[in-house]
């Protein structure tokens, strides 16, 4: 697959919500999305799972989002058909200096799990990147009144930046 070609498969993905460390998208499903029995193809959700992870770890501040290492995908529902939408939301569960680790849930029109996803990538190359702007989008974190980090204490869900 080209590069065009792979850029055309997700150019219909739109961001409905982000902060550092989470984002919420939606994807149209379209023809190109679908298998031989008109239902959205478990590729396209591989293929969301290793776009939205990168997405997750560029909304934490990496100009660069590293190299995959592994992607994982358990299927539970039919995404739908053609002209339904599909819903997801990923998150960066844990972004350390050499590995970071991002999960997704997949939603479809009638609000029902149709998958999750896991995606881990390695990032200590990314972290050289100069174009970085990490220590600006630190997500607020819970922790007893002390600062952590994120690692360390549990991303409040509340904080949304809306744009």
């Amino acid at each position: 697959m080209s590069k065009t070609t792979a850029l055309k498969f997700v150019e219909s993905l739109r961001i409905t919500d982000a902060s550092p460390g989470q984002v919420s998208f939606t994807l149209p499903i379209a023809k190109q999305h679908t298998n031989r029995l008109g239902i959205l193809h478990g590729a396209t959700l591989a293929t969301l799972v290793d776009t939205s992870g990168s997405l997750a770890l560029a909304s934490r501040g990496l100009y660069s989002t590293g190299v995959s290492t592994d992607i994982s995908v358990t299927y539970l529902n039919a995404g739908g058909r053609e002209g339904d939408t599909l819903r997801g939301e990923v998150r960066c569960d844990k972004f350390g200096k050499t590995l970071a680790f991002t999960s997704v849930s997949f939603f479809n029109g009638k609000d029902e799990l149709v998958a999750r996803g896991s995606h881990t990538k390695f990032v200590a190359q990314a972290w050289k990147d100069e174009r970085n702007r990490t220590d600006e989008l630190r997500p607020e974190v819970e922790g007893g009144g002390k600062k952590q980090n994120a690692a360390e204490a549990r991303v409040k869900t509340d904080h949304v930046v809306k744009g």
